[in-house]
């Protein structure tokens, strides 16, 4: 089950996330479990191993918003590194960042 305290253990910023959310806690864990299913994040690796870096740019920026808006530090640094990457169209292996945020979005899953 999905706590505060586990949010928090994982290194959320619990209470920029709360206060973004109109001070509502039920609200917030509501939106951070929609999480670790997003879609946004098959998009983003399709579009990244078809090297549509366009797309990938867009989908990296909504996941960045996204998880920002919820105060998700641990999965906000991969992915606001990578999304700057892609705005520059960096002409990088991207692997290394999909690691890192699977594995953040997996630990994340493992909290709900």
């Amino acid at each position: 089950m999905l706590t505060i305290k586990a949010l928090s253990d994982f290194g959320c910023d619990i209470e920029s996330g709360i206060k973004r959310c109109a001070n509502n806690e039920g609200l917030y864990l509501k939106l951070v479990k929609t999480i670790p299913s997003n879609l946004g994040f098959n998009n983003l690796y399709e579009a990244l191993k078809n090297n549509n870096l366009d797309d990938a740019f867009s989908y990296a920026h909504g996941l960045k918003g996204i998880v920002s808006n919820l105060s998700l530090d641990p999965l906000l640094k991969p992915i606001s590194e990578l999304t700057e990457h892609l705005r520059n169209k960096d002409n990088i292996d991207y692997s290394k960042y999909i690691s890192l945020i699977e594995t953040k979005r997996k630990e994340l899953d493992n909290l709900l």
